[in-house]
């Protein structure tokens, strides 16, 4: 399960981080609302964990706008601001629960498990025209026909079949599989996609994956002739 932190206190975000690593999830923070909203509009995660009070965009504007973009990922609220009004506003501004500091571990846990049942996120492929990525085995899987995804091509795999026919821009990929303190630049999110297509084509997929000049890539089903 991947959970999104979006946390100005780098001390906090990154301590959720490590209690949340140690309980098996794959947990990535940001610092300000701008960027936890450009990430969270990745559709990648499986849960937001949203501060609400946070410079430039504050955490009621990240949950709506993350919502107006149709976005469902569930998000858990944390905030020290604790009145009725400020529930009833987190609330409808989109967040599905909402957690006041400070909070036991055990709680916040138990909010996340709750969250992540109800959604029913416990997934274990992506599919994609006839095509499925397993995410267990890192398998791209046609029919009778298997090949197994090295860690880079997994990583861009899922993030493609997760956008779907949606572009995903190529920085946002290094972003997500690289990180930003990377030295990787664009041409190996091409060399990866080119590694990805020679595999789709392989065991007979008719997924391809489509490059949109100054956009990204995408996902496409071929059309028979």
């Amino acid at each position: 399960m991947k959970i999104l932190i979006i946390e100005d206190e780098r001390l906090l975000a990154d301590s959720l981080c490590t209690l949340l690593e140690g309980k098996g999830f794959d947990v990535e923070a940001v610092y300000d609302g701008e960027t936890g909203r450009e990430y969270a509009m990745l559709g990648i995660y499986d849960l937001l964990i949203l501060d609400v009070m946070m410079p430039g965009l504050d955490g009621y504007q990240v949950a709506r706008q993350v919502r107006t973009a149709r976005c469902s990922t569930p998000i858990l609220m944390l905030t020290a601001k604790s009145g009725v009004e400020d529930r009833i506003e987190g609330l409808n501004a989109g967040a599905d629960y909402y957690l006041t500091k400070p909070f036991d571990s055990r709680e916040l846990l138990a909010c996340i498990h709750a969250l992540l049942r109800r959604q029913g996120a416990q997934v274990d492929e992506m599919t994609f025209g006839n095509t499925a990525l397993d995410l267990g085995t890192s398998t791209l899987i046609c029919g009778e026909k298997s090949i197994r995804l090295s860690a880079k091509e997994f990583d861009v795999a899922r993030l493609l079949f997760q956008s779907r026919d949606r572009n995903l821009s190529k920085e946002a990929i290094l972003a997500r599989v690289w990180g930003y303190d990377s030295n990787a630049v664009e041409n190996h999110v091409e060399v990866y996609v080119g590694f990805l297509r020679k595999k789709l084509t392989a065991i007979g997929s008719d997924v391809r994956i489509v490059s949109v000049r100054r956009l990204g890539y995408h996902l496409e089903v071929l059309m028979e002739c």
